[in-house]
């Protein structure tokens, strides 16, 4: 059974596609209201439901991070079959896996939200047990509620699987390796109130991407949540500047 806020969407107007990938243990309502905005604009949006997302922890602990890309593939597929070009937006984890996407099929630009590279200290993940320790290991997961948007908007698990922690770190590994390969305008966004991902995240993104364009945009004040949170408003507009720019 899927989650309220859980089932993917798709909205389409136009010839140039965008691809919104959600975080880790959120679901595509997360980028819904992102993807409202950029419908408007005359773009194509499909926000994809990552695999053992937007149904129960359990079913999380059974992904990889090869699943999750699997699905980010499988959404680029669909808009490129109806599209002229593809560009994707994703936040926190979902922006890894968008910018493993751009390092790997021709994506027209990659826009990266708030991407972890180094984890916050608030994270405690020296408390994190060895891979062969987390089989059916669940940690209460909180997530602040924000009180302007959509009651779907705010859904995620309240635990997450220990062993789906150690996916994310592989993952982070992977992206780390194909920065370079990445040739498309990049758009690296991250706030300094971020207390999930270290803020020098994105600095590091910026500078070991491939990519000839690119742009680096702060916020100061907007949590985690770039699509959702107080800033979000100026994350829209920057966004969608990005894509008519390029």
């Amino acid at each position: 059974m899927i989650l309220r806020g859980g089932e993917p969407f798709f909205y389409g107007s136009g010839s140039h596609g965008v691809l919104l990938v959600h975080g880790f243990t959120s679901v595509p309502s997360e980028m819904l209201l992102l993807g409202c905005h950029l419908h408007d604009l005359g773009y194509t949006v499909l926000g994809v439901r990552l695999a053992g997302h937007g149904t129960t922890p359990k079913d999380l602990a059974r992904m990889s991070r090869e699943d999750w890309y699997d699905s980010v593939c499988d959404g680029y597929a669909l808009l490129d079959s109806c599209c002229e070009r593809v560009s994707v937006v994703g936040q926190s984890m979902g922006g890894l896996l968008s910018l493993r996407l751009a390092a790997n099929v021709p994506v027209h630009s990659v826009a990266a939200l708030a991407t972890p590279i180094f984890i916050h200290e608030d994270k405690m993940l020296y408390r994190l047990p060895p891979r062969e320790k987390c089989a059916g290991r669940f940690q209460p997961k909180r997530r602040r509620q924000l009180v302007d948007v959509p009651e779907e908007c705010n859904v995620s698990y309240l635990e997450m699987p220990l062993v789906s922690v150690h996916e994310v770190l592989d993952l982070i590994d992977v992206v780390k390796k194909e920065l370079p390969r990445i040739k498309a305008p990049l758009l690296v966004m991250q706030s300094y109130n971020d207390h999930t991902v270290r803020y020098r995240s994105a600095n590091y993104i910026y500078r070991r991407a491939g990519s000839v364009e690119k742009e680096l945009h702060w916020l100061d004040r907007s949590g985690h949540l770039l699509t959702l949170d107080c800033q979000r408003d100026e994350v829209f507009r920057k966004v969608a500047g990005f894509l008519e720019k390029n």
